[in-house]
C-alpha cells in the first residue's frame, strides 16, 4: 500500500483522467460518489502544494472549499474567532480593491488625491496666487515636531476560540433530498450546503455540476449525480458542465499553488475529461465571469528592448511575446492588490524619512551591530521593502532589527506565523518596546498594535519571518494594511516548502529584484546545520557527530519503519540524547500508506497515551492538529469533552470544536507532514522515508523536513538511493503567478 501525498495523488488522478474518456462523460452509469477526505487531512500538508502542474490533485484535496464556508458564514457573530476574522478582513480587502479600480475610472479634481507634502505645496501655490499669502511665508516649512516613543498596545484579552456554526438544519435537510435524488451519500450534505450558500437546493437541481465546488468531489463523480438528477437531458457537450469543470480545475490548481493557468495546459485538462470542445468552454466561464484572463508579457532575460519599426509609418514599437493565463477573480484580485501594495511600499519613503534627521541613528545603531545584521539595519533605513533571506539562525538579525527601530522611537513589530515563533523573536529582541505577534492575529486584530483612524496599522516598521509561508491572499491583506512611509522586511529561508496557499510571494519578489536583499552570513550550528546546509545547494553530505546529533535508522519495509520510529520516540531519544518525548516530533511525507501520519499516530497515541477514544477518537491528553481554515494548522493537546465539544489548547489558547467538526478538522499530531512542521521547530525530530514514498521527494520537502530538529534528528530511512537523487535532482516544483509581472511596469528592477 503506497503512501498519498499530494504529488503521488495528483500524478495518479491526472493518469486516470488521461486515460477516461467515456467514463467520466454524463452518459456512463453513475458512480457512488464517496465522502471526501476531512479538512484536517487535504487543507495542510504536501496535499497543497505538491500537485501535478495542470492544477488537477487527487481525492486527498478535501474539504476546503467547505471550512472556507463555514469561517464565512460565522464572520458575523458577536465574538470573532481569529480566523473568521481574517476571513471578514479579506472580504473588505476585495471590496476596497473593487472600489479603487472603479475610481480609477472616473474624472480626477486636480490636487483631489494629494496628501502630505504634495497637497500642502498645492495649497500654498493656490494661496500666492490668490493674493492671500506673501510667497516667503507661503512656503516655509515648519519645524517638524519630534516623533514619540510608541506606547504600549492595549492588550485585549482573548475570548475562548467557538469553531464556526455551520447551516441551518431547514437548509441542509433540503440538500439531502437533492442528494438523495441523485445518489450522492447524506454526508455531504452539510458540506454542500455550506459551499453553494442560500438556496443550495435549488442551485444543485438547476445545474448538478455545482458539486464540483465541494471539496473533494470529482469530475466523474459529479457527471454520475448530474445524470442521475437530468437523465436524458444531461450530455457531455452541456454548456454547465463545460464551466463547471474549467472552474474546478482553476480550483485544484489554487490548492496546487499557483495563482493562474496557461490557456494551454487548462484546455489540455478539459480535453483529458471528456470535454468535447474545451476552448467553447474557457470562452463560456469567461463570459459567465466565472474566470478571468489576462494577457503577460513575457521578457527573455539578456534579450535586447524592443525598438521601433522603421517600416512603420506610426512608429509603433514592436510588440512583446506574451502569454496568455486565465485564473479565478479571487485570486487576480488579491495578486494584483499585492504588487499595488508592494509598489506603494517601495515608493512611498520619502527622503526625510530615509535621510533625514533619523538617518544618524539608522547608522548608529548599525554600528553598533556586526555583518549582516549592520547590512539590513542600514538596508531598512533608507528603503521601503527589504528581503532578507537565512537559516533559522539568522532570525537573531531581524530581532536585532526590530529592537534597534523601537529604541528610535518607531512602532516596530514582527510578525511570525505561530505562537511558538511569536514568543521566540519577542525573547530575541530583548527589548520591551517591540512588539510581536502572529500574521493570523495581527491581521484579525487580535494581536498587534491595533489600527488607526484610516483602518492602517499602527506601525512604522513591520518584519515579517517565515515569509516563504505567505501565500497570495495572506501578504495581500498585510501590505494593504500597512500606512504610507511604512518599513516592510520578508525575511525567510528560500529552501523551505512554499505556502499552503496559492502564490510564492517570497520567492517572486526575490527574483523580480525589486529591492534590497541582504543574505545572512550567520550559518546554522552544529551537524544538523551542516547536513541542511549542503541540502540546500543539492548535496547530502555524511557530517560527523560525535553527539549523536544526526542518527540514520536503515530499515527494510513500512511495518519496520513504524516500529522503529515508536521506539525511537518513546525510548531511545529520551534515553541517549536526554530529550523527552513530548519534545519529539515525528515527520513523514504523507497521510496515508502504511507508514503515513495516520499509521503512525495510531502507533504512537497506542503508544503514549492509550485510550479509548470515546469523543471522535481523541482522549485527554492527545497531541492534536487543527485545521479551522484551509491552510492553517494549529497544534495543541486535548483536554477534555462535554456537550460544548472537544476542548483543545492550541498555541496556548482555549478552543472548543463543536463534535460535528471534530472529524473534518482535528486530527492526531504525533506524526506531521512536512508541510505541518514548516516553520516550527522542535528540540528532536524523527524523519520516517519509507519506501513507498519516494514520489513525494523533492530537495526542499527534505530540507524542510531535516531542518526541524534543534538538537537531534533521526532519519529512519526506507527510500534508498531515491533520498541523495531527490536532494540532486528534484528541485521544487513550479507554480504559476502572476506577480512578477505586474511588478515589472511598477517597479524598476535594481541590481
Amino acid at each position: 500500500m503506497s503512501t498519498e501525498p499530494e504529488t503521488a495523488a495528483a500524478q495518479e488522478a491526472e493518469a486516470a483522467a488521461a486515460q477516461e474518456t467515456g467514463a467520466q462523460a454524463p452518459e456512463a452509469a453513475a458512480p457512488e460518489v464517496s465522502a471526501p477526505e476531512t479538512a484536517a487531512d487535504a487543507a495542510d500538508t504536501e496535499d497543497t502544494t505538491e500537485a501535478a502542474t495542470d492544477g488537477s490533485t487527487g481525492p486527498d484535496a478535501a474539504a476546503e472549499s467547505a471550512a472556507t464556508e463555514d469561517a464565512a458564514e460565522s464572520a458575523e457573530s458577536k465574538e470573532l474567532s481569529e480566523t473568521e476574522a481574517e476571513i471578514a478582513a479579506q472580504r473588505e480587502l476585495q471590496e476596497r480593491i473593487a472600489e479603487r479600480k472603479a475610481a480609477k475610472q472616473g474624472p480626477v479634481d486636480a490636487g483631489a488625491k494629494l496628501s502630505g507634502t504634495a497637497a500642502d505645496l498645492l495649497a500654498a501655490v493656490r494661496a500666492v496666487e490668490s493674493g492671500e499669502k506673501p510667497a516667503a511665508s507661503a512656503f516655509r516649512e515648519p519645524e517638524p515636531a519630534p516623533r514619540k516613543a510608541a506606547p504600549e498596545p492595549v492588550r485585549r484579552p482573548q475570548p475562548v476560540v467557538q469553531a464556526a456554526s455551520g447551516p441551518g438544519d431547514e437548509a441542509v435537510d433540503a440538500v439531502r433530498a437533492v442528494l438523495a435524488d441523485g445518489g450522492a451519500p447524506a454526508a455531504l450534505a452539510e458540506r454542500t450546503a455550506a459551499a453553494l450558500g442560500e438556496g443550495a437546493d435549488a442551485l444543485l437541481r438547476g445545474d448538478p455540476w455545482q458539486l464540483l465546488r465541494v471539496g473533494g468531489v470529482r469530475t466523474e463523480q459529479a457527471d454520475g449525480f448530474a445524470r442521475a438528477l437530468l437523465g436524458a437531458e444531461c450530455g457531455p457537450d452541456d454548456e454547465r458542465r463545460g464551466r463547471a469543470i474549467t472552474a474546478w480545475l482553476l480550483e485544484q490548481a489554487a490548492v496546487a499553488g499557483h495563482t493562474a493557468l496557461d490557456a494551454a495546459a487548462l484546455t489540455a485538462a478539459l480535453g483529458q475529461r471528456a470535454v468535447p470542445d474545451p476552448d467553447a468552454a474557457v470562452q463560456s466561464a469567461i463570459a459567465e465571469g466565472d474566470i478571468l484572463v489576462f494577457q503577460d508579457a513575457i521578457e527573455t532575460p539578456g534579450a535586447p528592448a524592443p525598438v521601433q519599426n522603421e517600416e512603420d509609418a506610426e512608429g509603433e514599437e514592436t510588440e512583446l511575446p506574451v502569454r496568455v493565463l486565465v485564473g479565478l477573480e479571487q485570486y487576480a484580485l488579491a495578486e494584483e492588490s499585492l504588487a499595488d501594495g508592494i509598489a506603494r511600499v517601495i515608493n512611498s519613503l520619502s527622503k526625510e524619512e530615509s535621510s533625514g534627521p533619523q538617518t544618524d541613528g539608522w547608522e548608529s545603531a548599525a554600528g553598533e551591530a556586526s555583518g549582516s545584521t549592520a547590512e539590513l539595519i542600514r538596508a531598512v533605513a533608507g528603503h521601503g521593502l527589504v528581503l532578507h533571506t537565512g537559516g533559522d539562525a539568522a532570525r537573531a538579525e531581524p530581532a536585532a532589527l526590530v529592537a534597534a527601530a523601537a529604541g528610535l522611537g518607531l512602532r516596530a513589530w514582527a510578525a511570525t506565523h505561530s505562537s511558538t515563533g511569536r514568543d521566540r523573536v519577542a525573547g530575541l529582541t530583548g527589548s520591551d518596546e517591540a512588539g510581536a505577534a502572529t500574521v493570523a492575529g495581527l491581521l484579525s486584530g487580535a494581536e498587534g498594535p491595533g489600527r488607526d483612524r484610516d483602518g492602517a496599522l499602527a506601525l512604522d516598521l513591520l518584519v515579517v519571518l517565515d515569509a516563504p509561508q505567505l501565500d497570495v491572499e495572506s501578504a495581500a491583506m498585510l501590505v494593504e494594511s500597512l500606512p504610507d512611509s511604512a518599513r516592510l522586511v520578508l525575511s525567510g529561508d528560500p529552501g523551505v516548502l512554499w505556502s499552503a496557499g496559492p502564490g510564492r510571494v517570497f520567492a517572486d519578489l526575490l527574483a523580480a529584484r525589486c529591492c534590497p536583499q541582504v543574505v545572512s552570513r550567520v550559518p546554522d550550528p552544529g551537524p544538523i546545520g551542516e547536513l541542511v546546509s549542503g541540502i540546500g545547494i543539492g548535496e547530502l553530505n555524511q557530517v560527523e557527530a560525535p553527539g549523536k546529533e544526526v542518527v540514520i535508522v536503515p530499515v527494510r519495509d513500512a511495518g519496520e519503519a513504524v516500529h522503529r520510529t515508536v521506539q525511537l520516540v518513546a525510548d531511545s531519544v529520551p534515553r541517549a540524547i536526554g530529550v523527552p518525548t513530548e519534545d519529539t516530533q515525528v515527520i513523514t511525507p504523507g497521510h496515508g500508506g502504511a507508514a503515513g501520519t495516520r499509521a503512525l499516530n495510531t502507533a504512537l497515541k497506542e503508544r503514549l497515551n492509550p485510550g479509548p477514544g470515546r469523543f471522535g477518537g481523541f482522549d485527554p491528553g492527545d497531541r492534536v492538529a487543527h485545521v479551522p481554515a484551509p491552510g492553517r494548522t494549529t497544534l495543541g493537546r486535548v483536554l477534555r469533552a462535554d456537550a460544548e465539544g472537544l476542548h483543545l489548547e492550541c498555541d496556548g489558547d482555549p478552543v472548543v470544536v463543536p463534535k460535528e467538526q471534530v472529524e473534518q478538522t482535528v486530527r492526531h499530531a504525533w506524526a506531521l507532514t512536512a508541510h505541518q512542521a514548516v516553520g516550527l521547530s522542535w528540540p528532536a525530530a524523527v524523519v520516517v522515508l519509507p519506501g513507498d514514498a519516494t514520489a513525494a521527494l523533492s530537495r526542499p520537502w527534505i530540507y524542510t523536513a531535516f531542518s526541524r530538529g534543534e538538537r537531534h534528528l533521526s532519519v529512519v530511512q526506507g527510500a534508498e538511493q531515491a533520498l541523495p537523487r531527490a536532494v540532486a535532482e528534484i528541485p521544487a516544483k513550479a507554480r504559476t503567478t502572476r506577480l512578477q509581472s505586474l511588478l515589472r511596469p511598477q517597479v524598476p528592477a535594481t541590481s
